[in-house]
């Protein structure tokens, strides 16, 4: 690999590590703890004889968020780090010049690999490390029991000091507040309203669309089995998927328990980015070397105002970008395509984003390759913002083992708000062009009725169980061609009743201003 310029990026070390209270060896580790144990890994993982002097040479260190530092009401209820890149840096011995806290989101670690590989393009740097961890498990742990982390440690509240590129949440357009006012919850009832919407579109009943969700999920059961950091290591069939019972309830119409993302994960994990010239003189052997080959990434509309609710144009774009970027320089130039990647793992929190991506590149449930490389977030875990990094180590372990051959990584974050994508090989590449693309956002292609009395067409909807009953939600198409969301509570038999059919989408409704933006709706 002589010809290669010493500018060129690459991954040389992966790392990550999980625990699950059932283990024997279960230390109730907290996430600085975790991701320091990661970033210990992948030190190691490059082979390099001196953890002490490659940890000193690590010039730049970004963060992933936990959740509990995530959003301004989000709580760390035994405390955080104020400063997490350099906590994490601490534990390795590592000082960086530069220590970033990522914006909130799954793209963040896929994302963050193209940032940093265009700065040691642009030598403004030369070792660069994408560190995340969630230790939601060991938190919820301690809650129930009433118990808490040993004080003596300084392992959960920390004070660091140093300089910290604190980037915000970055949450901005993310959900819209119309949502937040009539029902919707979060991420779940946002992908709940995609997926009914898609069913719709396809003209399948509900039972027939969960059936899919199970036929979809069951492989990555199989992998999440077999795979030593999964948060459940158990291969489920179809239609335990598919089925409710009292270990797989509703969650929020029309998903399962199973279908969705486990976020009660101890998990961390960790990548190292080096120049080649900065690899050569740490004596890492090429036979750690992976290179980059593209990531491009893009913010999509908020849920009220994007264009199709049963699709995600943005997403089909960032990967189809990833394809063509990685397609140059590449045997004379020859254009890549989805049958080129070897391994796939597409981001998983819900069955959307997977399909969403199936459909766009005509993928169908059997193909060989899989679309998981972790055992996906149902099952593998949601670790957080942080779980592509995971789907990073894998993807960077499977090309070192198959040389030459391409790895995919999706990321998704927000309710597909914004997508990120990445090429892996062991096959050189040049950063001559430019590798990374941060794509222009998409506009909105609705205006949000704030205050709406009125007839409307029911676009999608959800129902979400609570304490009480349910929260049946929906966004609607009024007459003037705006978007509006309304609820009705679980008093409202009737509504709930009728949006169960499989027929509720493009039925119309009637829909009544609360006030403060608060919505109601009834059948006509």
């Amino acid at each position: 690999m002589s010809h290669i310029p010493d500018n060129t990026p690459i991954i040389i070390g992966v790392g990550q590590v999980s625990e699950r209270r059932e283990d024997t060896d279960y230390a109730a580790l907290s996430p600085m703890d975790l991701a320091g144990k990661a970033l210990e890994a992948a030190i190691a993982d490059s082979g390099t004889e001196s953890n002490s002097d490659f940890a000193a040479s690590i010039d730049t260190i970004a963060a992933i968020r936990q959740f509990e530092i995530s959003s301004e009401i989000a709580v760390a209820p035994f405390g955080k780090s104020n400063n997490p890149p350099r906590s994490i840096g601490n534990r390795v011995g590592a000082n960086p010049k530069r220590a970033i806290l990522e914006i909130t989101g799954g793209q963040g670690p896929q994302k963050l690999v193209g940032e940093l590989a265009q700065d040691i393009a642009d030598g403004k740097s030369e070792l660069a490390a994408i560190v995340g961890s969630e230790a939601i498990s060991t938190m919820l742990t301690h809650l129930k029991s009433g118990g808490k982390p040993d004080w003596s440690k300084p392992n959960w509240n920390e004070e660091i000091d140093g300089d910290l590129e604190d980037r915000g949440y970055g949450l901005e357009g993310q959900f819209d507040r119309a949502l937040l006012k009539n029902g919707f919850t979060g991420p779940v009832t946002g992908y709940a309203l995609f997926d009914n919407a898609r069913r719709h579109k396809l003209g399948i009943s509900v039972a027939d669309y969960q059936s899919d969700i199970g036929q979809l999920f069951a492989p990555f059961t199989d992998v999440a089995a077999a795979n030593p950091h999964s948060a459940s290591p158990k291969s489920l069939s179809i239609d335990t998927i598919a089925t409710m019972s009292d270990t797989n309830r509703m969650i929020s119409h029309p998903y399962l328990r199973h279908m969705v993302s486990r976020d009660q994960v101890n998990q961390g994990a960790a990548i190292i980015l080096s120049s080649v010239g900065k690899a050569r003189e740490l004596g890492i052997a090429e036979d750690r070397w992976v290179y980059i080959h593209g990531v491009t990434c893009a913010k999509e509309a908020s849920i009220m105002e994007r264009s199709d609710l049963s699709g995600c144009a943005s997403a089909v774009n960032v990967v189809q970008e990833a394809f063509n970027i990685a397609g140059q320089g590449v045997d004379d130039d020859a254009p890549l395509s989805m049958r080129d990647m070897c391994y796939l793992d597409l981001y998983s929190c819900f069955s959307f984003p997977v399909f969403t991506i199936m459909e766009a590149f005509n993928l169908s449930h059997d193909d060989k390759r899989g679309f998981t490389l972790t055992g996906g977030l149902p099952f593998f875990g949601g670790a957080g913002n942080n779980y592509s990094s995971h789907a990073i180590v894998e993807a960077v372990i499977r090309a070192r083992r198959d040389p030459k051959a391409f790895a995919l990584v999706g990321a998704n974050g927000g309710a597909m708000s914004k997508y990120a994508c990445g090429i892996y090989s062991t096959r050189p590449t040049q950063w001559d062009i430019t590798r990374y693309n941060l794509m222009p956002d998409t506009q909105g292609s609705f205006e949000v009725a704030a205050e709406y009395d009125g007839d409307a067409i029911i676009e999608s909807y959800t129902i979400a169980p609570n304490k009480k009953g349910a929260i049946a939600s929906i966004i609607a198409r009024t007459a003037d061609d705006q978007r509006v969301a309304a609820m009705v509570n679980q008093d409202a038999a009737d509504a709930m009743q009728r949006l169960s059919d499989d027929q509720a989408i493009g039925r119309s409704v009637n829909i009544s201003h609360q006030g403060k933006g608060v919505h109601s709706f009834s059948f006509d």
